[in-house]
């Protein structure tokens, strides 16, 4: 359908360009309605580098760098946006509000590395469509963006490398996600002890924030067809469940550099899909479990930085091969170990301090 830019009832007033404000027509009215949305939202940017914003003039919007149309869900012989591709462009601007949750055709939203910053508007949940967004490595702020919750279409959610802070609301693990990215902002929380009937999550990443308290034994059940958990370089804290030889299809479980304690669960070795296994940097001790030792794709094993004391000759097989790293333990007769001292000092320390 062919319209015309001037015969559309614009709520905020657009200062079109000579000789565009005289006529413009597109290929479709979803397309005309949106324009000055983009137009508003262009005269934001303060920054440009790569001169993006240079091709978004005139009415065939389908041809801006970053825009995406097909024919919308509720009629195929339309044309509409349907995707935003920002990724990499490097633009600044205070908000998206006016411009991401005014785009009603819209199904995918990426933005990664630019320098937005302001709070998610709350009314994307009007959005049918949106079900991926990625605003990861720009600076948004503020709590964590709650309108996210009642987005029953959304699958694919990456917020990480942002300034997000506060709680995750438990009630985001329950969703039907299969990527969730959170990691390297400012959440403080604890992990959710929650029970979900029909578990979605394949990809969790939480790394690089304050999570803190044990790793909830609930976690074999509400995060089971898991195929990546990345709970590194955060303060979480108790022993390991031994659930956690439930998630059958990880392949990479990442937990170093927490304050995790008490022994290796021997259900690791349940893992057959497992590659790496992360657990450096924490307060473990006891013995390394052979069955770990002996799971056949195995690439990465890292122990190191704990307080371990015992393996056997599996073990060592992969610490020959340079699978596995327990340097800084207590196991007698590898090399770079904790000295004496300090393994006779953390041995003799109530257990119940270090969690």
């Amino acid at each position: 359908m062919v319209s015309l830019i001037n015969s559309l009832t614009v709520g905020a007033a657009v200062t079109l360009p000579s000789p565009i404000q005289d006529l413009l027509l597109f290929a479709d009215q979803r397309l005309a309605k949106i324009y000055p949305i983009i137009q508003n939202f262009k005269n934001l940017i303060t920054s440009d580098p790569l001169n993006i914003t240079s091709t978004w003039v005139g009415p065939n919007i389908c041809k801006y760098r970053g825009f995406f149309c097909e024919s919308p869900p509720d009629n195929r012989s339309a044309v509409a946006v349907a995707s935003i591709d920002f990724n990499g462009f490097q633009l600044s601007a205070p908000t998206l509000a006016g411009f991401l949750n005014r785009l009603p055709d819209l199904a995918l939203f990426h933005a990664n590395s630019n320098s937005f910053s302001g709070e998610i508007p709350p009314d994307i949940t009007n959005l049918p469509y949106l079900y991926e967004i990625d605003i990861s490595n720009n600076k948004f702020s503020g709590p964590f963006p709650a309108a996210v919750l009642n987005m029953y279409t959304l699958s694919f959610l990456d917020i990480r490398f942002n300034s997000f802070s506060g709680a995750v609301p438990p009630e985001l693990f329950a969703k039907d996600l299969d990527l969730l990215f959170l990691n390297n902002n400012n959440f403080m929380t604890r992990l959710p002890d929650y029970d979900v009937e029909n578990p979605h999550v394949l990809y969790l990443t939480l790394a690089n924030n304050k999570f803190f308290g044990p790793i909830p034994r609930s976690i074999a059940k509400s995060l089971a067809g898991l195929s990546e958990i990345l709970l590194l370089n955060n303060m979480l804290s108790g022993c390991l469940p031994y659930e956690l030889g439930l998630l059958k299809d990880a392949v990479v479980f990442d937990a170093g550099n927490n304050n995790l304690t008490g022994p290796l669960p021997y259900s690791l070795g349940c893992l057959e899909k497992l590659e790496v296994l992360n657990f450096a940097g924490n307060f473990l001790y006891g013995s390394v479990p052979e069955p770990v030792c002996g799971l056949g794709r195995l690439s990465n094993l890292s122990l190191s930085d704990n307080y371990l004391s015992q393996m056997g000759r599996a073990c060592m097989d992969l610490v020959r091969n340079g699978v596995l790293d327990v340097r800084r333990n207590c196991i007698p007769g590898q090399p770079g170990q904790r000295s004496v001292a300090e393994c006779a000092a953390f041995m003799a320390r109530p257990k119940s301090t270090l969690s």
